[in-house]
C-alpha cells in the first residue's frame, strides 16, 4: 500500500527529477521505499534522497512510495514484460497472505480481457502500467482509492493525492472517473468507460422482502472486508451506520474495537457508550479541545487537500479516529461511509422530496452516490493513508450500490419526517437483532455530533473572519508552506 504517481513529458525529456518531485510530496512517516521505473528500468530505494542519484533517462515514468501493511505488501513498481506496473489497492475478499499486486501483474500480462477482469472484481484499486512512451491508468469501479490527472503544456501526470501534481506545476487538477481507464501520451488523456452504475427506475419490492436482501449483501461485504484480519477497527458514533457495521463485523469472528472521538461534552459520547455496551463491544473514547483543532487543522488540509467547510469538520474527528487507530497498532478502520447516499439520510432528501416529489429525488440520489468518491471517500482514505492505517467501506461496493438505486425513495424516507430516515437499513438492522436504541437513533452528521463546526466558527469569530475566508487562508498557508518546504 502507499501512494502512485505516473508522469509523461510531452516534449520527450527525461522525466526522472520531476517524478521524484512528486513522489516526495507523497512522504510521511509511514513510507518505507520508493520506486520509479521506466518500460525497462525499475529502481527501488529505502529513501527518496537515494532515488533522486538515479536517472531513468526516459520521458515516460510512474513511481510509487510504499508503506507496509501486511506481510506480503511490497515496494513497488513490478517489472513486466516490457511494461512496469503501479498497482495501488485490494481485492476483498483478500488476505495478508498474499498479494494482490502480483495477482494483477500476472493478469496483465498474460491476458488481454484483463483490464474487464480488474473492473468484475470487488476492490477499491488505481494503477498505472508504463509501456514504451504510453501510460495506461485506471480506478476501480466506486472511487474508493483515491486518483487525479492532470496536465499543463510540459506534462501528462497523474497521482494518489493532488499535491503531488501541484508540486509539478499542474493547477487544474481533476478527479480520475471510477469505473473508467486512460490512455496517457504526448498528446494527453483518452479515457474510456468499463464499468460504471447506470440509472434506472425505481423496482417496487416490500420493506421486508428488501431489508433481507440487504442484510445478505452487507454481511458478505462486511465478511469480504475482515477476511483473514484479527484485529479490526471501526469508526464508531453510536449511530445506526457505525453500529450494524460493529456487529456485522463481530458476527463474522473478527476481534472489534470500537473508536470514538469527539469534542469534550457533548451528549453523542453519553450514547456511544450505551451502544458499545449494548453490542459488547470495547470502546475506546478520545475527548479533544478547542486548542486541539486549532493545532491539527493544517495536518488535515495536508492530507484531504482541500479547505472545503463541511470536508473540513468531517476530517478533524476521522484525523483523530486514524491517528488513534495507528496507536493502538492496529490495520484496518472500518467505517460507514456512503450509508446516507444509498439508503436517503439526509435531511435535505426529505426537502426535495416535499418540493420536487418522487421520481426527482429517486434521480438525486442516484448522482450524489455517483459522487460519493469526491465527497467522502477520496478524504477519508487520503487521512487514513496518511497514518498507514487501511481504510475499508463495506457499504461501498457495486453489489449494494446497485441494489440501493434501484429501491423505490418510500423504502428510504417516509413524510412526515420523524428523523427515521434509511427505513430499509432500519429494517435489516432491526432484523438482525440491535437493540432499539441504535435501530432508532435519528441520524446526526458529524461535523455536529463532535461539535467542530461550532469550533470554527469561534475559530474564525476570533481572527474576524467568515468560516469560508478562515479556512481558506488557512488551507493556502499550509499547501505553499509545504510545497515550499518539500
Amino acid at each position: 500500500m502507499g501512494a502512485l504517481i505516473a508522469i509523461i513529458n510531452k516534449k520527450g525529456r527525461d522525466a526522472t527529477e520531476r517524478a521524484v518531485a512528486m513522489l516526495k510530496m507523497l512522504k510521511h512517516d509511514g513510507i518505507k521505499a520508493f520506486g520509479i521505473a521506466s518500460s525497462t528500468i525499475v529502481k527501488i530505494e529505502k529513501s527518496i534522497e537515494d532515488l533522486q542519484n538515479q536517472n531513468l533517462n526516459m520521458p515516460t515514468i510512474v513511481g510509487h512510495a510504499f508503506s507496509k501493511i501486511f506481510a506480503s505488501d511490497k515496494p513497488q513498481p513490478i517489472k513486466l514484460e516490457n511494461a512496469a506496473l503501479v498497482f495501488e489497492g485490494r481485492f476483498y475478499p483478500t488476505s495478508p497472505k498474499f498479494s494482490d499486486m502480483e495477482i494483477v501483474a500476472q493478469k496483465l500480462q498474460n491476458r488481454k480481457e484483463a483490464v474487464n477482469t480488474l473492473f468484475d472484481s470487488e476492490g477499491c484499486f488505481a494503477f498505472a502500467m508504463v509501456k514504451s512512451e504510453k501510460i495506461v491508468a485506471g480506478r476501480d469501479v466506486m472511487g474508493i482509492s483515491p486518483f487525479y490527472w492532470g496536465e499543463n503544456l510540459e506534462f501528462a501526470a497523474l497521482a494518489s493525492e493532488r499535491k503531488a501534481l501541484w508540486k509539478i506545476g499542474i493547477k487544474n487538477v481533476k478527479s480520475f472517473p471510477p469505473g473508467h481507464v486512460a490512455l496517457v501520451d504526448r498528446k494527453g488523456f483518452q479515457f474510456q468507460r468499463v464499468k460504471t452504475l447506470a440509472y434506472s427506475k425505481a423496482k417496487q419490492a416490500s420493506v421486508q422482502a428488501a431489508a433481507k436482501q440487504l442484510e445478505k449483501l452487507l454481511l458478505r461485504s462486511v465478511q469480504d472486508r475482515v477476511f483473514g484480519i484479527n484485529k479490526v477497527a471501526v469508526a464508531f458514533s453510536g449511530g445506526l451506520d457505525s453500529s450494524l457495521i460493529a456487529f456485522l463485523a463481530k458476527t463474522a469472528g473478527a476481534n472489534v474495537h470500537l473508536i470514538h472521538v469527539s469534542l469534550k461534552n457533548q451528549s453523542e459520547t453519553e450514547h456511544a457508550k450505551k451502544a458499545a455496551e449494548m453490542l459488547n463491544l470495547p470502546l475506546h473514547v478520545h475527548l479533544y479541545s478547542e486548542k486541539d483543532v486549532e493545532k491539527i487543522l493544517p495536518r488535515v488540509f495536508w492530507s484531504i487537500e482541500e479547505p472545503d467547510s463541511i470536508k473540513a469538520s468531517i476530517g478533524v474527528p476521522f484525523f483523530w479516529t486514524a491517528e488513534k487507530v495507528a496507536k493502538m497498532g492496529l490495520k484496518v478502520l472500518l467505517a460507514g461511509q456512503g450509508a446516507d447516499e444509498l439508503f436517503g439520510g439526509y435531511k435535505r432528501y426529505v426537502n426535495d422530496y416535499l418540493r420536487y416529489g418522487n421520481e426527482k429525488v429517486h434521480r438525486i440520489l442516484f448522482n450524489d452516490v455517483l459522487k460519493m468518491y469526491e465527497t467522502n471517500f477520496e478524504r477519508d482514505f487520503k487521512i487514513c493513508n496518511f497514518h498507514n492505517v487501511e481504510l475499508r467501506l463495506p457499504f461501498a461496493t457495486y453489489q449494494l450500490s446497485k441494489f440501493a438505486i434501484n429501491l423505490p425513495v418510500t423504502l428510504k424516507i417516509r413524510l412526515p419526517d420523524d428523523g427515521l430516515r434509511k427505513l430499509v437499513l432500519r429494517q435489516a438492522t432491526e432484523n438482525l437483532g440491535l437493540p432499539q436504541l441504535i435501530v432508532k437513533r435519528p441520524k446526526k452528521a458529524m461535523q455536529y455530533a463532535t461539535g467542530v463546526n461550532k469550533i470554527f466558527s469561534k475559530l474564525a469569530s476570533k481572527a474576524k473572519l467568515s468560516v469560508k475566508e478562515y479556512l481558506q487562508q488557512k488551507f493556502q498557508t499550509t499547501v505553499k508552506k509545504m510545497i515550499e518546504n518539500e
